[in-house]
């Protein structure tokens, strides 16, 4: 949704870590290990969005800190949609982990504003009668929810095997995970 709004994957990761997080200062080294970007990319977004006014910058220790500027003149709105659209996610992943045993999470498709074959993965076992319901009652405008639901065995033997639908979906930009205890396991494969 937000990335439709902004032009840049990798800016719409770093404003939503600087608007989450307006008390906190990163480095650049720091940020593309925690967003998995390019530096160059990163690089170029910080420079942007420093000089609209939106980020700050100070060297200490050697090394550049970049900071958000509450005073921008559209910072509050700017943070409430951010916090408006990460809790909208993280509402829906509470939800859904409570109707079975969820492993991985991830929306795609319709929820981050592409095209695609799936909108929700869903790994671990799950009742799929609960989940439409939820769905069906409670994701206003979009329709028809296209998921998927895996169960943990069947996913890492997809994943060992390289599964094309599998590695497709994992490796989408844009995608949004919400739940993951999967890491050690995707970390080698993917």
């Amino acid at each position: 949704m937000l990335k439709q709004l902004f032009s840049s994957n990798a800016r719409v990761k770093l404003l939503r870590t600087f608007l989450l997080s307006p008390d906190e200062e990163f480095f650049i080294r720091e940020l593309t290990r925690k967003l998995d970007e390019q530096i160059n990319s990163v690089r170029r977004e910080l420079d942007n969005l420093k000089k609209i006014g939106l980020l700050k910058s100070r060297v200490r220790n050697r090394k550049k800190y970049y900071y958000i500027n509450k005073e921008f003149i559209i910072f509050g709105e700017l943070r409430d949609m951010f916090v408006k659209a990460s809790s909208n996610d993280e509402q829906m992943g509470r939800a859904i982990s409570k109707m079975g045993d969820v492993d991985l999470l991830l929306l795609s498709g319709k929820f981050v504003g592409k095209i695609s074959n799936i909108d929700l993965l869903i790994v671990g076992e799950i009742d799929k009668k609960k989940l439409q319901k939820y769905l069906d009652e409670s994701i206003k405008g979009k329709k028809d929810i296209k998921f998927t639901i895996i169960s943990r065995k069947d996913f890492l033997y997809r994943l060992e095997c390289n599964d094309k639908f599998v590695k497709e979906i994992l490796r989408a930009e844009g995608n949004i995970t919400l739940i993951n205890k999967l890491k050690k396991e995707l970390a080698k494969m993917v």
